[in-house]
């Protein structure tokens, strides 16, 4: 984009929303056309547009751009800007989330507070973020700069620092917000949230569920309200063979009903098609009909 074409325009289409050319060069790491609109007085921490929207500052953090995010805060970009309704998320958390050291300690140093709380619509504190992509230096900074390992999640999809690393895989990551205190059996968010032990089931991960079912995971735990399930209907329906063997093990109740209409995990298999996993079940006490099975982690 041109300085001519953003000075003529005052929005640029982005998706279903809009943005500020400034907002756009942030988005796009245009950092040449981000200075000269900033010389010309662009507006440096104008409100985000539509549901999706980023301050110029957060746009730049979202998509990994240094520079742009050096040039937006040397101009006094407010680093606690608001965000948008949809996905809100901080700078902070967004810089996070790219796993960039450089990005998330430009943003402390310009006093971006650790514990900003995550917003209610899918929202993510910083360590949140950089836990859900196995953001291992990043978790490490955070924790250094007092981040809080069991800051609560959004009530929309949110996570605890721990549920976000059980999901990622990382076994480096557990291990290290369990050494700090993370809560193994923190409940999950009411709607399409997963306990650490559930989420890690549910992705397959067998090193972590082992790794949380030493540090004492409840594998009886509660899903969310919103069509939850326990460990074991997500590693059922997911078919993952190894880990519905593990959780047997370890006294997960192989009738135990979850969901709005109330189903076995056994029923959950058959309705995902994992025999082999059906019959596992069958073999450890699995009693009823496969039939009204549906899939509670669509």
């Amino acid at each position: 984009m041109t300085f001519k074409e953003a000075d003529e325009d005052d929005t640029v289409e982005s998706g279903d929303d809009q943005q500020s050319p400034l907002q756009e060069a942030a988005t796009t790491g245009d950092v040449a056309t981000l200075q000269a609109l900033i010389r010309f007085d662009a507006d440096v921490n104008e409100a985000p547009h539509g549901y999706y929207g980023r301050t110029a500052l957060q746009a730049a953090c979202e998509n990994d751009h240094l520079d742009c995010a050096r040039a937006l805060l040397e101009a006094h970009a407010d680093v606690h800007g608001q965000v948008g309704n949809n996905r809100s998320r901080s700078a902070l958390a967004l810089a996070a989330a790219t796993g960039n050291l450089a990005l998330v300690a430009l943003l402390l140093k310009h006093g971006a507070k650790v514990n900003d709380p995550a917003e209610r619509y899918y929202g993510r504190t910083a360590l949140q973020g950089a836990a859900e992509t196995a953001s291992d230096d990043v978790v490490r900074m955070l924790l250094d700069r007092g981040a809080d390992v069991d800051a609560k999640g959004a009530s929309t999809s949110g996570v605890t620092a721990l549920q976000a690393a059980a999901a990622s895989g990382s076994t480096t990551l557990v291990a290290l917000l369990l050494s700090h205190g993370a809560d193994v059996n923190a409940a999950p968010s009411k709607y399409k949230g997963r306990t650490a032990l559930q989420a890690a089931a549910l992705a397959g991960h067998i090193d972590v569920v082992d790794l949380l079912l030493q540090a004492g995971a409840d594998v009886n735990a509660p899903g969310s309200d919103f069509k939850g399930g326990m460990a074991l209907h997500a590693a059922a329906e997911r078919g993952h063979v190894d880990i519905v063997s593990r959780l047997l093990s370890h006294g997960a109740e192989v009738n135990a009903v979850a969901g709005w209409g109330g189903q076995t995990a056994m029923q959950g298999a058959a309705a995902a098609g994992h025999d082999d996993v059906v019959e596992l079940l069958r073999q450890a006490g699995a009693v009823g009909g496969l039939g009204r099975g549906v899939l509670l982690f669509e």
